[in-house]
């Protein structure tokens, strides 16, 4: 197994033991360390979505959209019911609003997949429609925020940015259509200038989310509010008698999963390999079968047009021969070098 990619540590001397060592990544007592891995559904929540951590929410909505004032945030319910029968429902890990109805959908997704964006369009059409009161004409209504916090990549040639913004735009122009509805993502795994001069307080944020798990301690350059919020929400020493006991099932569960993911992955690459190898023998030896008659062919029909040719030099070499030519002035006429005048000869 490959060691986990770990951002920000470049510049210290000395790493924890359980950084250097793959075999404690998930599940042992060393690889807990201090903080929990919120990147769990349950503990994410309880950091983001907990009443009485809305400020942590608030400072992180606030980095995000800086063009806009977030003050006071009111918890959302989390489910849509679709009211097309036989249309998809949808559940959001957190949505709220501020004082002036705002929207936000805060989507965590830790493993990678396909159609990241179309997802985010479709749950935010539902939220997107509960901004409408009925009897009102003007479609002035509060915008969306799709926020969705990532651990893997999807801009693969950006991997030294952590934050992208879409709206909807003009494709020629670039003019805005419309603010009400827009899409932030915040890629974790892309954080390289964490904890040096240049990084912003979403870098390191990200560093953080990617491996508070593994860090002894809040590293000094992390002293913002956000920070020391978010820290304090992971810190296992402070967690209930019942919620080590959930957080120590969760990450059993977790290692499991993710035991079962690598498993699979290698069996489906051992399937792969195995198909592919069979398939190209199958396809070597139809192509080696279908390029030697092809060259067999070719061969059979040069030999025998060279035989027709000699063939047709005895009956000239004959009748020359039988009309008072010499064997000589048959040989100059025709051209014929003395090896060739001597296998012709032989059957004349």
């Amino acid at each position: 197994m490959t060691s986990p990619r770990i951002y920000g540590y470049e510049h210290r001397q000395e790493w924890p033991s359980y950084l250097h060592d793959p075999g404690t990544w998930y599940g042992s007592e060393e690889a807990k360390g201090r903080y929990a891995n919120i990147l769990l559904d349950y503990w994410f929540k309880r950091a983001f979505g907990n009443e009485n951590r809305k400020r942590l929410l608030q400072l992180l909505l606030q980095e995000l959209i800086p063009e806009r004032t977030i003050n006071e945030l009111r918890y959302a319910p989390q489910e849509y019911v679709n009211l097309s029968p036989g249309k998809k429902d949808i559940r959001v890990d957190i949505e709220c609003t501020d004082d002036e109805n705002n929207r936000f959908i805060v989507e965590l997704q830790v493993a990678p997949q396909n159609w990241i964006f179309e997802r985010a369009l479709y749950y935010s059409s539902f939220a997107l429609i509960q901004q409408m009161e009925k009897g009102v004409d003007e479609y002035k209504f509060p915008p969306v925020y799709f926020i969705g916090i990532l651990d893997f990549c999807v801009h693969q040639k950006e991997q030294d940015r952590v934050l992208f913004r879409y709206q909807l735009r003009d494709m020629e122009t670039g003019d805005l259509m419309t603010d009400r509805i827009q899409f932030i993502f915040l890629e974790l795994p892309n954080c390289t200038k964490a904890l040096t001069p240049e990084a912003s307080v979403l870098d390191n944020f990200c560093y953080s989310l990617h491996n508070m798990q593994f860090l002894p301690n809040r590293p000094l350059e992390l002293r913002q509010e956000i920070f020391e919020l978010l820290f304090e929400s992971a810190d296992i020493a402070k967690f209930t008698p019942d919620e080590r006991i959930k957080y120590d099932h969760d990450m059993t569960t977790d290692r499991d999963r993710r035991n079962q993911l690598k498993k699979a992955t290698e069996d489906g690459l051992k399937e792969g390999w195995e198909r592919g190898l069979e398939k190209g023998m199958e396809k070597g030896m139809e192509k080696g079968m279908e390029k030697g008659m092809e060259k067999g062919l070719e061969k059979g029909m040069e030999k025998g047009m060279e035989k027709g040719r000699n063939e047709g030099r005895k009956e000239l070499i004959k009748a020359l021969i039988h009309s008072g030519m010499s064997e000589k002035e048959v040989q100059q006429r025709l051209n014929l070098s003395a090896e060739q005048w001597k296998t012709l000869m032989e059957d004349v």
